[in-house]
């Protein structure tokens, strides 16, 4: 292994397992897999199949678009945050893009 793409599915892999507090053994068997399994993973050892990836996503809570978004450091809460906007009236949802854009201003 050892391509920048393998290093960052890696590295994300350890940063919301991390961020969630739990251990890479606990993950690993809550995934139903051997007690190394995700220690393998986060040290560039192997890749898990697609279907292992859909369920750390869904340990997780997150979509397999926002495990690729390095730039989301908070995943779960920009996704929990995006449910909520979705049940907003436009008006409620305008003053919200207004509150937001002076925000990342400051």
């Amino acid at each position: 292994m050892g391509t920048l793409y393998e290093e960052d599915f890696s590295d994300r892999l350890a940063e919301l397992r991390i961020k969630k507090g739990v251990s890479a053994r606990d993950m690993s068997l809550s995934l139903g897999q051997s007690s190394g399994y995700i220690n393998h993973i986060e040290n560039r050892q192997i890749l898990p199949s697609m279907s292992v990836f859909f369920n750390i996503c869904e340990y997780f809570g997150i979509t397999p678009k926002q495990f690729f978004a390095i730039e989301e450091k908070d995943p779960v809460l920009i996704g929990e945050t995006i449910e909520y906007l979705k049940r907003l009236n436009q008006e409620h949802l305008l003053c919200l893009s207004v509150l937001a854009r002076d925000l990342v201003r400051e």
